[in-house]
């Protein structure tokens, strides 16, 4: 009965993560329907993400008075009205609204579920956050193909009503199947929000550094990406589509190996190489114009960029004691959030403003770089917080990241 609630589970946070992650493939009908350009769209995008940082640590001090059951169910109701909004809207601020709306109802979910998860099978929490994390990028694989085949037989709105239709049907199996949870998972624990902040900013700090500005580049990225491929490099839509998927596709086993290759190598020489991988992708692909070269390169970039997330979350709860792990992990993840979260409303910005595609990538990858050099110094320094975390004698396996 365990395993079926966690399979809706699973079902679930695929449709949370394709709403997060589906507009960056109707960038161009979304621009053309209302008549906007990119500025005006990548805020659109912005908004849910900044929704999603938002909800984390409010969602965590909700969590000690409300059930993470409620929690979770109620995140799958907003996630169903946030798309019915979207795919109604008449107008960008209603747009807007459906898609913070969206954000919100993927910060919740995250906050409330993982926890959630960990009390289900408290003997293999890696293995069953992995599996859920799959599901997760599963969708960001996803999103570009579903996005295609509606559009090729109806219009946008036809994937927001989709996602209503799925989320409101596995929201309700979830009513049915919850139950079954065993009664430790309905216990919350104190969050102390406020000591972490306190006792641990510097390493939470160290950690949002490390992830804010390789994600904020990311944002950008991925957001135009079909848009950049088109314009940029002269691509058809469906193929600009096909290479976002491969992108994300190349995450998967980005997430599967990144956690791994963390537990085995010195965290940060690993991180940093990650983040030098990705920046030196992103480079390269401005100057890239073959198909093949085109194809190799996302590939490069996808898989390092998603291999940086399980790698940070090896760090930061190396680094954490565990009576304060959950708690700084949420003040991370939400703080890093709020920072990738404006990528997309820069990128839209400089583009309308004129600057090309091709000048606002090689920026971002400098600018990273720079970032890069600086935190490679503070470690040979060895300034930097968590760099060589002392062991933990009751260590817990990391929650991933969302």
């Amino acid at each position: 009965m365990t395993r079926r609630l966690f399979g809706t589970l699973c079902g679930l946070v695929f449709l949370v993560n394709l709403g997060r992650v589906v507009f960056a493939p109707l960038v161009e009908p979304l621009m053309s329907a209302f008549a906007v350009e990119e500025a005006t769209l990548g805020a659109v995008i912005t908004l849910v993400w900044l929704a999603t940082a938002s909800a984390r640590i409010p969602t965590g001090y909700l969590l000690t008075r409300v059930s993470r059951r409620r929690v979770v169910l109620a995140a799958g109701g907003l996630l169903a009205v946030g798309a019915v909004v979207a795919a109604s809207a008449s107008s960008i601020p209603v747009l807007a609204g459906g898609a913070l709306v969206i954000g919100l109802a993927t910060g919740v979910y995250f906050v409330a579920a993982v926890p959630l998860i960990s009390r289900l099978y408290p003997d293999r929490v890696g293995r069953a956050v992995g599996i859920h994390g799959t599901a997760t990028q599963l969708a960001a694989v996803a999103a570009p193909t579903l996005a295609v085949a509606v559009l090729a037989v109806g219009s946008w709105r036809g994937v927001f009503w989709a996602l209503a239709v799925g989320t409101l049907c596995t929201t309700l199996v979830l009513r049915y199947t919850i139950d079954e949870a065993p009664a430790s998972s309905a216990r919350t624990p104190d969050r102390a929000f406020s000591d972490a902040v306190r006792g641990y900013w510097p390493l939470l700090a160290t950690a949002i550094v490390f992830v804010a500005a390789a994600g904020f580049v990311w944002q950008g990225v991925f957001n135009f990406y079909p848009t950049y491929l088109i314009r940029a490099k002269g691509l058809s839509p469906g193929l600009a589509n096909a290479l976002l998927t491969v992108a994300f596709a190349a995450g998967v086993p980005g997430f599967w190996f990144g956690g791994r290759l963390a537990d085995s190598l010195p965290q940060v020489p690993y991180v940093l190489s990650i983040i030098a991988g990705f920046a030196g992708s992103l480079f390269v692909l401005t100057y890239t114009s073959s198909v093949l070269g085109l194809v190799v390169v996302t590939v490069c970039m996808g898989y390092a960029i998603h291999s940086l997330f399980p790698a940070l979350d090896a760090f930061l709860l190396g680094a954490l004691p565990t009576d304060a792990d959950a708690s700084g992990y949420a003040v991370y993840s939400g703080g890093a959030l709020f920072t990738e979260a404006t990528g997309s409303a820069v990128t839209g910005a400089l583009v309308g403003a004129g600057v090309g595609f091709e000048t606002v990538f090689r920026a971002g990858a400098l600018g990273l770089g720079v970032v890069l050099v600086g935190l490679c110094a503070l470690y040979r320094l060895d300034r930097l917080p968590g760099a060589r975390p002392t062991p933990d004698p009751d260590p817990s396996p990391a929650p991933g990241r969302p």
